[in-house]
């Protein structure tokens, strides 16, 4: 065994300079790296290009009117998008604020010592689980086991507030209220995972420092652990947000596909999503063009909101050195 001056072992050849494989293998990896990061961009910038391309003869024709126009009527080549504008947004941050509220809620219940390891793991692995149902089985199950259940709830509340502009229609079918409730908990395993990774990534001494300056366990939770794993948590409400912004079939089964802009929890409504894909089957050259300006609409919002998360979480971040 060789020992070099500072006492280690050389027999391993950690300390030997590398050879010429090592050189070789270093740098393929470096540039297979790179390779598949420039890809990922050429890729993104094909795609956006692809679809401007396809878009433009739609954009020259309706402009910005496009936007701000309510109907949509093959037949007489009238389009507009801004009911599916407001459905999109709106369905999504009633999903985002459910979700967002239960999978917070549930990453501080599975990290903070509220369970055994064990059972922690088993709950842990349920809600990841959630992940994986594909989207057109929630549509199944919002249809006939969800909206039968809320119903009875919902007309309650339409008989008895109907002056309340979210109560003031009966859920008869197919609504917001549904496609919003199923989208949250098929985003909820996102907020949920990467917000216990979060909550994981705080230091022991952290809890330790709070306990002993003579916290509660809620206070420290509130107080403490959320604010400096803010930066975690707005992350995943931004991913679980994106997620909402492009869902597609489980809504287009639940919202009901009305091109109307209502403030009810229970009326019909539709979605970007949706519009492109219950119209692409049967559409025409000239429709395809239309869809794919409502395809740069939808491809915008979500550019928007990630740069707004980013920018949030840039500021949180630093607001937490």
């Amino acid at each position: 065994m060789v020992t070099n001056p500072l006492g280690l072992d050389d027999s391993s050849g950690l300390t030997q300079p590398p050879s010429a494989g090592d050189i070789f293998v270093n740098k393929s990896f470096k540039a297979l790296t790179a390779f598949f990061t420039w890809a990922t961009i050429l890729l993104l910038a094909y795609i956006v290009f692809k679809i401007g391309s396809e878009a433009l003869p739609a954009v020259s024709k309706y402009g910005l009117e496009f936007l701000t126009s309510t109907t949509w009527d093959v037949n007489e080549g009238k389009f507009g998008i801004l009911p599916e504008i407001w459905g999109t947004l709106y369905s999504s941050l009633l999903a985002l604020g459910l979700g967002g509220f239960f999978g917070i809620a549930i990453a501080i219940f599975l990290t903070q010592d509220f369970l055994p390891y064990r059972v922690e793991m088993v709950l842990k692995n349920i809600i990841e689980l959630l992940a994986a149902i594909p989207s057109v089985v929630y549509g199944l199950w919002g249809i006939f086991v969800l909206i039968p259940l809320l119903r009875p709830m919902c007309n309650f509340l339409n008989t008895n507030f109907g002056g309340i502009p979210f109560f003031s229609t009966s859920l008869s079918g197919p609504g917001m209220f549904p496609a919003a409730l199923v989208l949250s908990i098929m985003i909820l395993p996102t907020v949920a995972a990467i917000s216990q990774d979060a909550f994981r990534a705080i230091p022991l001494k952290t809890k330790e420092a709070a306990f002993g300056m003579g916290t509660t366990r809620w206070e420290a939770i509130l107080r403490v652990m959320i604010p400096t794993a803010s930066g975690g948590i707005f992350g995943a409400l931004v991913l679980g947000f994106g997620r909402a912004l492009g869902e597609t079939m489980a809504l287009a089964m639940l919202i009901g596909n009305s091109n109307k802009i209502s403030l009810s929890l229970f009326a019909p409504g539709n979605t970007l999503a949706s519009l492109l894909a219950l119209n692409f089957p049967e559409a025409g050259n000239h429709e395809t063009s239309v869809l794919m300006y409502a395809a740069c609409i939808l491809l915008l919002i979500t550019l928007l909101v990630n740069i707004a998360g980013a920018f949030i979480i840039a500021k949180t971040g630093s607001g937490g050195k």
